[in-house]
């Protein structure tokens, strides 16, 4: 009798340290997983959640709205104050607010179809788009400028813009001035009208 409870008690210790141990690689192997995710990952899951966000911009602006879409290496935004859609670089964001379970459902280990085009789309892709449509845009630069224009085209790594004022179209005579801009240079670009 004294034996089989010493043997009950020696299973007892042995299963909650087999337990103990199940739960520590189990929580290892959860860090890992997490670990592999990326902020795009996680951008296109709020993007098909359509949960509301505030996305925080470098410079200090803030923008509340939904995720339209994400690209390579920007995001767009629309927003409820405004028609057109915020475009975003994602070097230009200091982060993207919403609720906690919003946040918690970007972690889930989910394999959810994706648009393949719009995923390789990079910024100078869709600003180069935007040039053929001849879309006017307010583009907002480092150090707080914000200018208004048409893009006339878009390199790799830069745009060239003919300024003019919001309203009017891009003629001759509404042009007041051509600038090359870096596309480093962009914290947003905002169109008119729904354009992504």
């Amino acid at each position: 009798m004294h034996w089989d409870r010493l043997f009950e008690d020696l299973e007892g210790q042995l299963a909650a340290e087999w337990e103990a141990e199940r739960a520590v690689l189990d929580a290892e192997s959860e860090r890992l997983r997490i670990s592999k995710l990326t902020l795009r990952d996680r951008l296109n899951v709020l993007h098909r959640s359509g949960a509301p966000v505030v996305v925080h911009l470098a410079e200090g602006d803030r923008v509340s709205g939904r995720l339209a879409a994400v690209g390579a290496d920007w995001i767009a935004v629309h927003s409820r104050d405004t028609a057109g859609a915020l475009i975003v670089p994602v070097g230009a964001l200091s982060g993207i607010e919403t609720h906690h379970g919003a946040i918690l459902e970007t972690l889930e280990d989910v394999e959810a179809p994706h648009d393949a085009l719009r995923s390789r789309m990079t910024l100078g892709f869709l600003l180069r788009d935007f040039a053929r449509r001849r879309v006017a845009v307010h583009l907002a630069l480092g150090g707080g400028e914000r200018v208004h224009g048409t893009i006339d085209r878009a390199g790799e790594d830069h745009l060239d813009l003919a300024v003019h004022d919001a309203g009017e179209s891009r003629l001759a005579s509404a042009v007041r001035s051509f600038r090359i801009v870096p596309l480093t240079a962009v914290r947003w670009v905002r169109t008119t009208a729904a354009t992504v």
